[in-house]
């Protein structure tokens, strides 16, 4: 069990670290890339980059160092927290590739917030 929690931490961890570099300091080219952001003031894909990026970090670091490890599962949260919001955006641009994907990270940030705590 312990593998498959950081196979899914490391693998949700890196794709939230890229996902929110991308929305945090690319945002012309996440607006671009992305039609949601269109209708999202700068200020807040911004926040969300951010978000995403401490969450992607929380995912991997403080359990792998071992200094407060209850900070994994706490960050877990926090991007299933994300993931709802998202598809909530999704459901109502009616954008339903989206709500899948939202559905999937959703599933396994909390696999690895319940593996964790």
């Amino acid at each position: 069990m312990n593998i498959a929690l950081w196979i899914v931490q490391i693998l949700l961890g890196l794709m939230f670290l890229f996902a929110g570099s991308s929305k945090a300091f690319s945002y012309e080219k996440t607006k671009a890339s992305m039609p949601w952001v269109q209708d999202c003031s700068r200020n807040l894909v911004i926040f969300i980059g951010v978000a995403e990026l401490l969450g992607g970090l929380g995912l991997i670091l403080p359990y792998a160092l071992g200094i407060a490890p209850i900070l994994t599962p706490i960050a877990a949260i926090g991007i299933a927290v994300i993931m709802i919001l998202a598809a909530g955006l999704h459901i109502k641009r009616k954008e339903n590739q989206a709500i899948g994907m939202n559905i999937i990270l959703l599933a396994l940030a909390l696999f690895v917030a319940i593996g964790r705590f």
